[in-house]
């Protein structure tokens, strides 16, 4: 898939699409794009789109909604919210984004790139406010400035990763750069890992064709047979997806593999330096919560959006075992977080 922009998007919005897959309440009936009132208490609406399901998007999703619990219940409102999957697909995101409008939503949060990007089309004419989550380039994929749109970014600290790949294997041979062509959000952090790489005279192979987990899997192969030592991976979920089958096959043929989010590591990769998903989607909530109350064009980051802080280093112990790996030298560039392999 290519980056979508708001023009094909848009034509695309046009066609009848799928019904969604993943919902987890049923939708209101309510059709109007304001707030409701009960007898007592005000009602906001909000949908909770993720372009798919994997760890990363999940454990923003369940903090989105936990803090939405929460300041309900500390602001005496009620927050009704649905959470959606687009399975990857934009034509069931398009008719995601078309039926929580119908629906009335008081805004629209939508978790990573392609879902942010077809919210953004599906809310051009209501202007109803979207607050995006985990966009690692906002304005690579073209959601800046403007005023119906903001929200969270886990831009990549892509250096620094390059930085602690040497720190760690000072005699690293061949770094492969794992990605999908299908994810704008990778595009930023690659370009950069590439001019790091060149400045260092570190030689890298491009792996960036897989489209879809079956393929990652094949990749996954043919990357161990090409030499490579290391494997590089930035926020993309098509490889997250299938970070459980492949991190073994790395660590079993003594490859490094670093990536862009906690999450990866907790499916089996080796390290990452990067945001910590839970606090960035509390922090999505509060900011869409301040948006829905206050008005978007009141907000902190109007046409704008709020960079998570990084910093924090992850580190999957039993892999490091399995590589023989002294990960004690990554004390110098954070925090280290010590976790182990799950499936969540």
């Amino acid at each position: 898939m290519k980056k979508y922009t708001a023009a094909i998007l848009s034509a695309m919005l046009a066609v009848t699409m799928a019904g969604c897959s993943d919902q987890a309440a049923p939708a209101s009936d309510q059709s109007s794009d304001q707030s409701s009132e009960t007898a007592d208490k005000t009602v906001y609406k909000v949908a909770v789109v993720k372009q798919l399901d994997h760890a990363s998007l999940d454990e923003i999703a369940n903090a989105i909604t936990a803090e939405f619990d929460q300041l309900a219940a500390a602001n005496g409102v009620s927050i009704e919210y649905q959470v959606y999957s687009g399975n990857n697909d934009a034509s069931t995101l398009q008719s995601i984004g078309s039926d929580a409008l119908v629906s009335g939503v008081d805004a629209i949060v939508p978790i990573a790139t392609l879902a942010a990007q077809t919210m953004y089309v599906a809310a051009e004419d209501t202007k109803t406010p979207v607050i995006f989550a985990a966009i690692s380039d906002p304005e690579g994929s073209q959601l800046t400035d403007i005023d119906f749109v903001t929200g969270t970014s886990d831009a990549l600290n892509t250096e620094q990763l390059m930085e602690m790949i040497i720190a760690e294997k000072p005699d690293v041979k061949k770094v492969a750069l794992l990605y999908s062509p299908s994810e704008s959000n990778s595009e930023k952090p690659i370009a950069e890992a590439k001019a790091y790489l060149d400045s260092k005279n570190i030689p890298y192979e491009d792996f960036g064709s897989p489209t879809n987990r079956d393929e990652v899997i094949q990749t996954a192969s043919s990357i161990i047979a090409s030499g490579c030592d290391v494997v590089f991976t930035p926020t993309d979920n098509v490889i997250m997806d299938a970070e459980l089958t492949i991190a073994p096959l790395f660590a079993e043929a003594n490859i490094r593999h670093y990536a862009g989010a906690d999450s990866f590591v907790r499916n089996g990769a080796f390290a990452t330096a990067g945001v910590n998903y839970t606090d960035l989607g509390t922090e999505t909530a509060d900011l869409a919560f301040d948006v829905i109350v206050n008005g978007i064009e009141n907000s902190k980051y109007y046409k704008s959006y709020e960079v998570m802080p990084g910093g924090i280093i992850t580190v999957n112990t039993e892999t490091a075992t399995l590589l023989g790996a002294d990960y004690s030298v990554f004390s110098q560039f954070g925090q280290i977080v010590e976790v182990q392999t799950t499936e969540n």
